[in-house]
């Protein structure tokens, strides 16, 4: 009997029998309720899709990100955070990771700073190289308040224990800084000279007003000057001290 005699076999009844086809995953559609196991398995089945998030059991699939609102702002802070990162051993910086808070939350912050595990950070990185737990701080730029970014996502990373919570809302020209403190978020209030200051990463400094007003060099320098400030090098020597099993 031949292949094409066999897959065309007929039943009792006389219906032709063919071999079932591959059954083939559907695409990851905003609003779908998934497990996180099930959104990860469709989201590898879809390699051209950039990003796609699980938040609270249900899925966002972004529209196409603009420049102005998005990409340029995006790249601004990832500068400010990446000068920070290399000059602060143990500290790592992540451009758009998965991150796995918990079976219901996956989601993809724009930008990630954590520690690193072996000096006391609080996330780690999983053997297919996704970060697990909640890094210590993390930025998304939104287009405004109305975000998901400042109301369900927000308080999701609240309750995963992320310790830093910066939003940019890029439309509305504003940042919010939220700090934990006993469980819940409170706003950073700025210092005497304008500057908010990390209470987890000492040195990252934000000038706000200029990064608002587009002035970056301005930004670069008030962050030279917290990675200059006796705080950032008392912080170095502590995470490598924690590197080493000394602390």
């Amino acid at each position: 009997m031949t292949q094409t005699q066999r897959d065309s076999q007929s039943d009792p009844y006389g219906n032709c029998l063919t071999a079932p086809a591959a059954t083939k995953l559907p695409p990851l559609e905003t609003g779908d309720h998934l497990s996180r196991a099930e959104f990860e398995r469709r989201y590898e089945a879809m390699p051209h899709l950039k990003k796609a998030e699980l938040i609270e059991g249900v899925v966002y699939v972004p529209a196409a990100l603009r420049f102005k609102s998005h990409g340029k702002p995006h790249a601004q802070m990832m500068l400010w955070l990446s000068t920070y990162w290399l000059a602060t051993p143990a500290v790592e910086v992540a451009d758009a990771p998965t991150v796995r808070l918990d079976l219901d939350n996956e989601p993809q912050p724009d930008i990630v700073l954590l520690i690193d595990p072996a000096a006391g950070g609080q996330s780690r990185l999983s053997e297919d190289d996704y970060i697990e737990g909640a890094p210590e701080l993390i930025v998304e730029i939104a287009a405004s308040s109305a975000s998901i970014d400042l109301h369900t996502k927000k308080q999701v990373y609240r309750r995963s224990g992320v310790q830093e919570y910066i939003v940019w809302r890029s439309l509305e020209n504003g940042l919010d800084w939220f700090y934990l403190n006993e469980g819940e978020y409170l706003v950073l209030p700025p210092d005497a000279d304008g500057f908010l200051r990390s209470r987890i990463f000492p040195g990252l400094w934000l000038d706000v007003a200029a990064l608002c007003g587009g002035d970056m060099m301005q930004v670069m320098q008030g962050l030279q000057a917290g990675i200059q400030s006796p705080a950032h090098a008392e912080f170095v020597q502590q995470l490598a001290a924690r590197r080493s099993g000394q602390f």
